[in-house]
């Protein structure tokens, strides 16, 4: 019977497609199906299933209590992704806080008997979280510098980038985000989460790490490209859920910035890891609410509650809450500009000059900052405590060795505080749940809150690019809610209204700016609600983030676009470019295509392989009559691991009878390449002169089902259908002389008889 699939498999095609076009200079076609060689190491993934022999095979031995395993254990690794990502959340957390806090508890000991000494014992200890979090990248991790979610973005496209998935790379990632933020470099860890997120779910999908001696055979049940796609997804939604303590954010994040392709399936996984997430946290903080440990408390995790501030609005406090959506589009495409062309001359220039040069610009950038967030403050003159509000619940001053709302720095009297050390001698949660902060009018000069956006933006556009791992989540935050605030004052003093709150138009601000930059809307939306638990802000926050998206649409891309432009990362949008509306498939498509006859010389397959880098060929066949025409795509890797294994070699060069009795040795997870490595090349295979004189019937490996195209589909459709797939490969072909069927809505609806063995098309009874 699994004979009788491979041969309907393979006639159904000569039946229904057309005859392959010949060259113009006659010969026969060797055909690309790439269009340029690239000569870069990215590479793409394999998310199409091939329905070969071996999969009919598998799937024909596969029952219903296998396919219930199946769907379990994608929920179980769902249960551990959650797991694992709060758990690293939580000493990443940890970690940053504690040494936050014994850095600024120790700092402010000693600036008690003398500022020098405390100066120097601040930037001492940055510089050494500094230097460690460059040192584990540079030497250990690369692929940890930045960010990584253009990586994740591209990984999840269909693009794959070796090193980006690997366990050095979460650790380096882990340790690196503690180093850089820990030592006070304007950046965050959220964009670091999610990266770490997706590598725990890579890793457990291919059952841990084999060059470390990690391994599960347990784990290993996952084989396609497209299971581990389906885990890398839900493990960005942790990511997120993790650094936000916003489940559902992490959800739409993952379903509206990271993903190409959804399903309702994968929804609910996603869904089920962001809640685990929330509980893990959640389970942390509680158990640290105790004191064990140390300086995180309570407030280690992102979250700015805001629930007691404005609790209303008027009609015409729409236009200021509208200019903070302008100017935050304004400022969010200046620095995705600013940093692109930075990050283009560290790309291109500086970082060409070796390791050492980029461990020494970041422990210069962490130098400037620490000059900056401690000097600036000795410049300014210290202000009245305000005076005190018991329902507030704030200290002013706070006592030394703490840091919070009104930060005792540099001042002649005890009943003062130094605004501009509020926000900048501070870690940068506790900068934003100040400027966040309601009851607090008056706390900031508009003087310093403009120096501290200058310099904080500046300090901002240089840092992003370094050699270590970089979120630009929190420092947006931090900017936006700046001139958030700015504006808030000037509503204030212009309206005179007592309900209007600073602190509400500083988290305005705040989404304004990441709306500006990253061009997200509505998980940015849901995140800015769940962090700040104020359900009554939604509408403003909607109203700003439109506005700055627009705005900021109108002069560049996304954050995240643009610097996988700069990477080199060929992702594919959700809305094809404007030119293909008038171009067709046969103009994009290469005009020499590599093909293989059905049987083959190993000689011939060897040199092929070694010529070029294509990654799919046709395979084509005669019939009786001479027509040529095509049975299938072989892929690259699948007639890799025929030369290697050597057991389907034949000595005759002619066709076997798929309906004989010859049975295929290899399994589906044989032809899968390993997540975490380049897999099998052609260089690493070696054959004796004996074998290369051998031949190989490719029939019993093609993919006999490809998806094809004519050749005058216009190249926007076909785009959509590449992407939406997420396909690796497509045919263009000429039109095909005639039509054997005609599926429409009804023949694709398969009704389930009592009889589990028998399936019944509704279509039938329809027609009859």
């Amino acid at each position: 019977m699994l004979s009788n699939h491979l041969h309907n498999g393979i006639e159904a095609p000569k039946l229904a497609w057309s005859r392959l076009p010949n060259s113009e200079d006659g010969e026969p076609d060797t055909v690309g199906l790439v269009k340029k060689s690239d000569e870069s190491s990215i590479d793409s993934l394999d998310y199409e299933v091939i329905e070969n022999y071996a999969y009919r095979k598998e799937q024909a031995q596969r029952g219903k209590l296998y396919v219930g395993y199946y769907v379990m254990v994608k929920w179980f690794f769902a249960l551990l992704i959650g797991i694992g990502t709060g758990l690293a959340a939580v000493f990443i957390n940890l970690s940053v806080e504690n040494f936050a806090g014994w850095k600024f508890a120790l700092t402010f000991a000693i600036i008690q008997k003398s500022y020098v000494a405390g100066f120097l014992v601040y930037v001492l200890i940055n510089l050494v979280l500094v230097f460690s979090s460059v040192y584990i990248v540079t030497q250990f991790a690369p692929a940890a510098a930045g960010s990584g979610i253009p990586e994740i973005k591209g990984y999840l496209n269909g693009v794959d980038m070796p090193g980006i998935l690997l366990f050095r790379t979460l650790i380096g990632k882990i340790f690196g985000s503690i180093g850089s933020v820990g030592g006070g470099l304007a950046l965050g860890k959220e964009g670091p989460l999610v990266h770490t997120g997706a590598c725990i779910a890579s890793l457990l999908g291919q059952g841990g790490s084999s060059k470390y001696h990690l391994r599960s055979r347990w784990l290993q049940i996952f084989h396609s490209d497209r299971d581990r796609r389906d885990l890398v997804t839900c493990g960005c939604a942790a990511g997120v859920s993790a650094a936000f303590r916003a489940p559902v954010g992490g959800v739409l994040f993952a379903l509206e910035e990271v993903t190409s392709w959804w399903k309702s399936q994968l929804m609910w996984r996603v869904f089920f890891t962001s809640a685990i997430v929330a509980v893990v946290v959640r389970t942390a903080m509680g158990w640290c609410k105790s004191g064990k440990c140390g300086h995180f408390g309570s407030g280690g995790f992102i979250i700015w509650d805001i629930s007691d501030g404005q609790e209303d609005y008027s009609f015409e406090e729409f236009l200021p809450m509208a200019v903070i959506g302008v100017i935050g589009g304004l400022l969010g495409a200046l620095f995705n500009q600013l940093t692109f062309y930075i990050a283009y001359w560290r790309r291109n220039y500086l970082h060409k000059n070796g390791n050492r040069v980029k461990i020494i610009e970041a422990c210069l950038i962490s130098l400037i900052t620490s000059i900056i967030s401690f000097g600036l403050p000795l410049l300014r003159n210290c202000s009245p405590c305000p005076e005190a509000n018991p329902d507030s619940g704030i200290e002013c001053p706070r006592p030394p060795g703490m840091y919070g709302n009104y930060v005792n720095f540099y001042c002649s009297k005890d009943k003062e505080y130094n605004d501009l050390a509020t926000i900048f001698f501070n870690t940068q949660d506790d900068a934003i749940r100040n400027l966040f902060s309601a009851k607090t009018i008056h706390e900031y000069s508009a003087q310093s809150l403009l120096t501290f956006l200058v310099m904080f933006y500046s300090l901002a556009v240089v840092t992003f690019g370094t050699a270590v791992p970089a979120g630009q989540f929190v420092p947006g935050i931090m900017i936006g809610s700046t001139y958030g605030r700015l504006v808030g004052m000037f509503v204030v003093k212009v309206y005179k209204k007592l309900n209007i709150e600073e602190g509400t138009y500083a988290l305005l601000g705040a989404a304004s700016f990441l709306g500006g930059s990253m061009r997200m809307t509505v998980s940015l939306c849901v995140i800015m609600v769940e962090i700040t638990n104020n359900l009554k802000l939604l509408p403003l926050i909607m109203l700003v983030l439109l506005i700055s998206k627009a705005v900021g649409d109108a002069f560049n891309e996304g954050l995240y676009e643009e610097q996988a432009r700069l990477r080199s990362i060929p992702l594919l949008e959700s809305r094809p470019k404007y030119q293909m509306r008038k171009m067709t498939a046969k103009e994009a498509s290469g005009k020499r295509v590599i093909s293989f006859p059905r049987v083959v010389k190993v000689a011939d397959v060897v040199s092929i392989l070694r010529s070029n880098n294509h990654n799919g060929f046709p395979v084509i066949d005669h019939a009786r009559n001479g027509e040529t025409l095509v049975i299938g795509l072989m892929l690259r890797s699948h007639l890799l691991v025929l030369l290697q294994s050597k057991v389907d070699f034949q000595h005759s060069p002619l066709p076997c009878d798929p309906k004989g009795s010859r049975s295929i040795r290899h399994t589906i997870s044989e032809f899968v390449k390993p997540a975490s490595s380049k897999g099998l090349s052609i260089h690493d295979i070696r054959l004796s002169s004996d074998d290369l004189e051998m031949y190989i019937d490719l029939a019993l490996f093609l993919n006999p089902s490809p998806y094809i195209v004519p050749e005058d589909m216009s190249l926007t459709k076909v785009y959509n259908l590449f992407r939406q797939l997420g396909l690796r490969h497509i045919f263009v072909v000429p039109r095909p002389s005639r039509v054997i069927g005609l599926i429409t809505r009804k023949d694709l609806l398969i009704e389930e008889n009592d009889d589990s063995a028998s399936m019944e098309l509704q279509s039938t009874s329809v027609r009859k």
